[in-house]
């Protein structure tokens, strides 16, 4: 599979290297041929030359060497009919595939980049220009985003309505779903996903928009802070890394690259003068991530909790070093401190964090190593087996022992009886993984939305049917049955999703559950509606007569018929249905 030959040939001819090579490196004519620095390798004289009549260049210092489509393969790190793409839509070269279904592919990802783009544009100008997004530019002003900042990262706004921009994009249903630009409702009409927010738009490393993440402003009362895109034809948050797409050609050249957790994390860097940041979009650090990194630089630098990252993921991040070639760091970041705001209350000490940055298991050693009690030998010995719990997960012998030896010397004990007892591991009693999280509290509430949270694993086509998301009251437990919803495999949201969830969803998926989802899903109805009839209460207290009081009251009286039907065993069958249609109606604004 592949492009036709003959449409390879074209893009080769109408290409102009000296163009293409010019946005990466400045280039001089000098006589027949255009000289430069190498964008290949750091250096002070001009060793790099290009030949404009054959397409050609070469380096003279690193010997690197190609024609157009080999430099685009080496400085957007794609593969070779990645590259060819790449050149044909700068040339306006249609290509032909050799394989049909390959081509139609191909066409429809660049459908969906192609309508994410506009409304990329159509957010950004919505943010710039309107009247309703004032609050929104008045956020940002705040965060110390001017106006500068907003164009280069093409920040945007939704407004708070359930069709603006479906109205303004006249695209199919397919391809309004396929895109992740919004759904539809239960009469067909289109709705946005994104409402009221402050938008980031998010890029793949060829500059194509793929999705956004979006932001509450201060006031609001929904419950999530972030919501980003939802998986779709062309974004997958496993691996999807914000601002990939500016920080590629500072990341090559540092050979480093910086992972945060934000996307305002990311802006900060670059506007303390590092431009090699990176974030996860609402997921945690997988491997598809760290591969695409390793195609950019040899190292990594973790910019966020790494403390909590290293109690679930430690082995991984050991695995990836040796399996990618990599060295994993982090960053010297003050305590409680998010990089977004370092970057403005304190640029230089951002900066020392990134050079200081210290290995991953140097920095989980020494935070067990400073935060544990060595004034007496209890406190000692509890210090020691904690650090060495750490090091006992490190695959290298030999780096085992030298942090043996660190632990020795910090904990005064002798060192030929730590490394007696890190060769022993467990059973002399460095606790394993799995004993220490079964150690740690969990964060379990018994009852009713529990135990839907528990249908809803492990017999989703019964349960998810009869309930939704906005049905939980517990934050944890909501955040949860979201992304059941979100997420295509089980497997994939116990790999990706923050440890409170992760852990939860497993747990869950092990339990017995002898109840009937009906049932459950009664009591959990119920008790959202108990919930409306508590806050139609509260507000009629506001009002003294009127339509307004009026209008609660009949509003009450509905949910107390409600609530009557769901605990009713005979009618909560047919309720149900008419009770997740209401609501969803009410969600999305009977558009």
């Amino acid at each position: 599979m592949g492009i036709v030959d003959e449409d390879i040939a074209r893009v080769r001819d109408t290409t102009d290297i000296v163009q293409v090579i010019s946005t990466y490196t400045q280039l001089r004519r000098v006589g027949r041929r255009f000289t430069g620095l190498c964008p290949f390798h750091t250096e002070k004289s001009p060793s790099f030359s290009v030949n404009s009549e054959q397409g050609l260049y070469y380096c003279f210092g690193c010997q690197a060497k190609g024609d157009a489509i080999t430099f685009v393969r080496e400085q957007e790190q794609l593969d070779f009919v990645g590259a060819v793409e790449w050149l044909a839509n700068k040339a306006g070269v249609t290509l032909r595939y050799t394989d049909a279904n390959e081509g139609e592919d191909r066409k429809r990802k660049n459908r969906l980049h192609d309508l994410l783009g506009e409304a990329v544009d159509w957010y950004h100008n919505r943010l710039m220009t309107s009247p309703d997004a004032g609050a929104a530019r008045s956020y940002l002003r705040q965060r110390g985003y001017d106006g500068d900042i907003v164009k280069a990262y093409r920040i945007g706004y939704a407004p708070d309505g359930w069709d603006h921009l479906a109205k303004s994009m006249k695209v199919s249903d397919k391809d309004w779903i396929d895109s992740g630009l919004g759904r539809l409702n239960n009469r067909g009409g289109k709705y946005d996903f994104f409402r009221g927010r402050v938008l980031f738009p998010i890029f793949d490393a060829q500059d194509r928009a793929m999705g956004f993440g979006g932001r509450i402003l201060p006031g609001s009362d929904d419950p999530a802070k972030y919501r980003n895109s939802a998986d779709s034809g062309v974004y997958h948050k496993s691996r999807v890394l914000y601002g990939l797409n500016w920080a590629k050609t500072g990341v090559v050249e540092a050979d480093e690259v910086i992972v945060c957790e934000g996307y305002t994390d990311v802006i900060g860097y670059s506007q303390a003068g590092i431009p090699r940041a990176v974030a996860t979009c609402g997921t945690a650090l997988t491997e598809d991530h760290v591969k695409l990194l390793s195609r950019f630089a040899r190292r990594v630098v973790l910019s966020f909790d790494a403390d909590a990252a290293g109690q679930n993921a430690a082995a991984r991040f050991y695995e990836w070093e040796k399996k990618h070639s990599l060295d994993v760091a982090v960053a010297d970041l003050p305590d409680g401190v998010d990089p977004g705001d370092l970057a403005r209350s304190d640029p230089e000490r951002l900066a020392a964090a990134v050079s200081d940055a210290k290995p991953f298991l140097s920095f989980r050693v020494e935070r067990a190593l400073d935060g544990g009690d060595i004034s007496t030998a209890e406190g000692r010995a509890r210090t020691a087996e904690s650090a060495l719990a750490m090091v006992a997960e490190h695959p290298d012998a030999l780096v085992r022992d030298q942090y043996a030896m660190t632990i020795a010397s910090r904990c005064r004990v002798e060192p030929d009886l730590v490394r007696s007892i890190l060769a022993q591991g467990p059973k002399a009693g460095i606790a394993t993984r799995r004993e220490r999280v079964a150690l740690r509290p969990k964060r379990r509430r018994e009852g009713p939305e529990l135990e839907a949270l528990k249908l809803s694993v492990q017999r989703p086509d019964e349960m998810r049917p009869l309930i939704v998301t906005e049905l939980f009251h517990d934050d944890l437990h909501a955040m949860a049955h979201h992304q059941l919803v979100e997420t295509e495999s089980i497997h994939e949201l116990i790999e990706n999703a923050e440890p409170d969830i992760a852990d939860l969803i497993q747990q869950l998926a092990v339990e017995d559950s002898p109840n009937d989802p009906v049932d459950v899903a009664a009591q959990l109805w119920a008790m959202y509606l108990d919930r409306q009839i508590d806050d139609c209460v509260a507000r009629m207290t506001t009002f003294s007569s009127g339509d307004d009081l009026r209008a609660v009251n009949d509003d009450l009286i509905w949910f107390r018929d409600q609530v009557e039907e769901v605990r009713d065993v005979e009618r909560r069958a047919s309720a149900l249905p008419r009770l997740l249609s209401w609501l969803t109606q009410a969600e999305e604004g009977a558009v």
